[in-house]
């Protein structure tokens, strides 16, 4: 995160002992990055952060991965992987997963009921809200959030996601982007001190924050509690279930500068030009070997020969995968792309419009689109979830032709 904040009660100094102001004793707990040697920030807990009684070991499901092989664009269809109304699905534990590689993975999930707590400690977490309306409660607090919010989890935050109005709003519907390291914003738009600067498409004002404090009271603050941990055992992934002999949010205060926050895609500034601007301009975060885009409606180019859209590219060292929160585009026009659609463009791989979209652009008036890219530097593979809505016939739309071959 960017800037500094303090919530709650804090004493005056670090690292001295400390009561609350009902008279009981604190412990203080630090969450930082790279060891003790960048952003951070310091808990005051009611109860012993290390009070362990338990632990098990958490299924994490089918996480396997398949080479995209032979080599080709796909399509994935994620609401197929949630057409049933069955309840009691949450954010958590019923990710289905669409794409992965070492450094990133990227799954779906539709919602209506609460998460247990949970913490990521393998990496940050990017969590984009398609549609309903929800609350990411955590040891920071609480943030609302709804659809069109890009939702940033510092890795280890302890949390939890509840649907809320799911009769009126429908489910909590999350793309989630977990990487294997942090995930922030692009250095270009930071000073050396981490303001935005002028000219950067957000600032501090488009951020939303924890609000208040996650102190929990009464009986529940010392019961024992379960929090659901994904880590990794060697270089695979695990799951754990750990049991404290409290509640993790008995917090009373906080200071620091790493929690976790929220921004929309509204608030995004696009740069516009006299012709089309490439898609770095939209770039809303980075990773360890990827960044992340949100692609939103702009004013069109007007040089008055323009093309309007993506020219044609390859994607010469990344894997490109964009989410569509608002369905076709002009640029996917007749190729089946639909409300929550995603496509993979691989390396190696030349893509772009179709013929007629190419031809017709230069007279387009309007862009009404929507969508959230990753694009990777590591080759990824398909996952459960992609295998399971993945369109065959994707690949040979641009042509109208194909297989050549006997699949």
């Amino acid at each position: 995160m960017v800037y500094y904040r303090a919530v709650g009660e804090i004493p005056r100094k670090r690292h001295i002992a400390f009561e609350a102001s009902d008279g009981a004793p604190c412990f203080e707990e630090f969450i930082g990055e790279e060891g003790f040697s960048s952003t951070g920030s310091l808990l005051y807990h009611r109860g012993v952060p290390a009070n362990l009684v338990d632990s098990r070991d958490w299924s994490l499901g089918d996480v396997s991965t398949e080479p995209n092989t032979p080599l080709g664009p796909r399509h994935f269809r994620l609401p197929e992987l949630f057409s049933d109304t069955a309840a009691g699905r949450d954010v958590v534990r019923h990710r289905r997963l669409i794409l992965a590689n070492d450094d990133v993975r990227i799954s779906y999930v539709v919602a209506d009921s609460p998460s247990p707590l949970y913490s990521n400690g393998v990496g940050d977490e990017v969590v984009y809200i398609e549609s309903g309306r929800g609350v990411l409660e955590s040891v920071f607090g609480s943030i609302e959030v709804s659809a069109g919010d890009n939702v940033v989890i510092p890795r280890v935050t302890i949390h939890r996601w509840v649907p809320v109005d799911v009769e009126s709003s429908g489910p909590l519907k999350a793309y989630c982007v977990d990487g294997s390291g942090h995930i922030r914003f692009p250095k270009r738009y930071l000073s050396e001190f981490g303001q935005f600067l002028e000219g950067a498409p957000l600032c501090e004002r488009d951020l939303r924050v924890a609000s208040g404090r996650a102190e929990v009271t009464g009986p529940e603050a010392s019961a024992d509690t379960e929090v659901y941990v994904r880590h990794r055992s060697r270089s695979e992934l695990a799951g754990s279930i750990v049991t404290y002999d409290h509640h993790p949010f008995d917090v009373v205060g906080w200071d620091g500068c790493l929690y976790p926050y929220a921004f929309n895609y509204r608030d995004f500034s696009p740069v516009v030009g006299e012709i089309v601007q490439p898609p770095p301009t939209y770039q809303i975060l980075e990773g360890r070997n990827f960044v992340i885009c949100n692609f939103v409606p702009r004013p069109l180019e007007f040089h008055p020969q323009a093309i309007k859209v993506p020219y044609y590219h390859s994607n010469v060292d990344s894997d490109e995968v964009m989410f569509y929160h608002a369905g076709e585009t002009a640029a996917r026009k007749g190729s089946g792309i639909g409300n929550a659609s995603v496509s993979l463009h691989p390396a190696a791989y030349t893509h772009g419009p179709g013929r007629q979209a190419y031809l017709d652009s230069p007279t387009m008036t309007q862009s009404n689109e929507m969508a959230f890219m990753v694009d990777t530097f590591n080759p990824l593979e398909v996952g459960e979830g992609g295998r399971a809505c993945d369109d065959p016939a994707y690949a040979w739309h641009w042509s109208g032709r194909g297989p050549l071959t006997p699949s």
